[in-house]
């Protein structure tokens, strides 16, 4: 994600008008003059309280106005990026708007105009003329510039700084998804806490980023510590599938031509282990778990659903490689009528857009339990690289999931009659039997005895597993499965 080499482009291809999306208005502005300066072309800036200047002058007279100031962009002849910066508010002024059509229209060669602000809002009178270019999250190397300029002020104003070449990566990975702007505040914010800058800050940082994120409950930062992969009882098929994608998503162990995993879209049988697949990839590949709430993305406000999703992936990117959560996507992308006055409808087409033309290592691992309210294209080939179907576990899934949670418990599956209890279980599923578990515990601690074969059969025959009390639900997913997805 390169900004100044994507604008450098855009004003060397001689665009007359450019709407540009920033929330950073002066790392914008830097970007703009790198640009420029790549291209030997000057840049002028205008704002409400300053007026129009090129820089390194001084503002010309009564050009806060911006009648004035376009005007005068206007009549000059040679090469120039002409900044405009918060100018959506101008934008509802009918002659304002007309005046950047006409100096848009006649501009000469290597002039652009560009207007900045938080949103693009396009007036339907430049819409043709307009280009809509947004600013790209900090990548990896402009926060790696950030964090050494950071340190290097912490120690020339003898500041202990004491964290190696591998910690500073960390540091920056700690950061990947936030603006410039919050990654120095945090990074000066964890120096000045506690007097210097040390390997106890990456979690810090981490922490303080995940508040960040979850400042509007779309994104959550996930910390997982429920272990890995080999953790998860059964489910061997996708457990092989994933494992061999991480050596293209994490390395560089891959053939020429092979291009990064993009997801895959677990249905199935609620409570068989599809939610623990995701927090356990993301520990496994060591890679950041990012949970995406598609149920909070909207908003009362016309458009402002879709600029969420967009921020929201946006910011995604930034991180990645990173594994995207998205848990009971049909909440938030089923197919809809008009009801919701086709929120649901632009939703689902900028998602798709973003599912086909996104870029960076973003795995996905979306789960539904009501596959069938998915729209269609959501489903077709090519969106997901596989769709996993998660059965209730087998005979020796079910001994493998016992075992793994009394383990977990610190009991031995050598104590108990484990061929009883997996024939008793015929049918559970895995967060199940993870009940059984505790509630035989439960059970032995109010009897004052201990846990046995007896007690953990007690509590599976008190049980109504959800393949009993909703046997027909659990018989028409397995239908669907059959012949479209593939059983894991």
């Amino acid at each position: 994600m390169d900004n100044t080499n994507d604008l450098a482009v855009l004003l060397a291809s001689q665009y007359p008008l450019l709407l540009v999306e920033a929330q950073e208005e002066q790392r914008l502005l830097d970007i703009i003059r790198q640009a420029a300066d790549r291209l030997n072309l000057s840049v002028w800036t205008w704002s409400a309280t300053r007026g129009l200047a090129k820089d390194g002058h001084h503002a010309q007279y009564q050009t806060i106005d911006p009648h004035v100031a376009l005007e005068f962009v206007g009549d000059l002849s040679g090469p120039g990026v002409f900044v405009f910066a918060d100018v959506h508010p101008l934008l509802a002024d009918s002659l304002v708007v007309r005046r950047i059509k006409e100096v848009a229209q006649s501009a000469r060669r290597g002039q652009t105009l560009v207007l900045t602000g938080p949103r693009n809002e396009v007036p339907p009178e430049i819409e043709s003329l307009a280009h809509q270019w947004s600013l790209k999250p900090p990548g990896r190397d402009e926060l790696h510039a950030l964090v050494k300029r950071t340190l290097e002020t912490f120690a020339a104003r003898s500041f202990p700084v004491v964290v190696n070449a591998a910690e500073v990566e960390q540091m920056v990975d700690a950061l990947r998804g936030l603006t410039i702007t919050e990654a120095g505040r945090l990074v000066q914010r964890e120096g000045l806490r506690d007097g210097q800058i040390s390997p106890a800050d990456i979690p810090a940082l981490r922490s303080a980023k995940a508040e960040l994120l979850n400042s509007d409950g779309i994104l959550e930062l996930v910390e997982s510590d429920v272990g890995t992969l080999d953790t998860v009882g059964g489910l061997n098929g996708l457990k092989s599938w994933l494992r061999l994608r991480r050596r293209v998503m994490i390395s560089d162990d891959a053939l020429p031509g092979l291009d990064p995993p993009r997801g895959v879209l677990l249905t199935g049988v609620p409570g068989c282990g599809k939610s623990l697949v995701a927090k356990t990839l993301a520990h496994s590949w060591g890679l950041p778990l990012v949970l995406l709430d598609p149920s909070r993305l909207y908003s009362k406000y016309i458009g402002e659903s879709e600029q969420r999703l967009v921020a929201a992936l946006s910011t995604v990117e930034a991180m990645a490689p990173a594994v995207l959560w998205i848990d009971e996507i049909e909440k938030g992308l089923a197919s809809s009528g008009d009801g919701d006055g086709g929120v649901s409808k632009r939703l689902l087409g900028t998602f798709l857009r973003w599912m086909q033309d996104r870029q960076g290592d973003v795995f996905m691992v979306a789960t539904a339990n009501d596959v069938s309210a998915l729209p269609p294209e959501l489903l077709r080939r090519g969106r997901f690289d596989e769709i996993f179907f998660v059965d209730l576990p087998d005979t020796d899934e079910r001994a493998e999931i016992l075992s793994l949670h009394l383990a977990k418990r610190g009991w031995s599956a050598d104590r108990f009659d484990m061929a009883q209890l997996v024939a008793a279980s015929e049918g559970f599923s895995g967060a199940e039997l993870e009940t059984v578990v505790v509630g035989a515990l439960y059970r032995a601690l109010a009897d004052e005895g201990d846990l046995t074969t007896a007690s953990l059969s007690r509590e599976l025959a008190a049980t109504v597993p959800l393949s009993v009390s909703r046997r027909e639900d659990v018989s028409a997913l397995r239908a669907w499965a059959d012949g479209r997805a593939v059983f894991a």
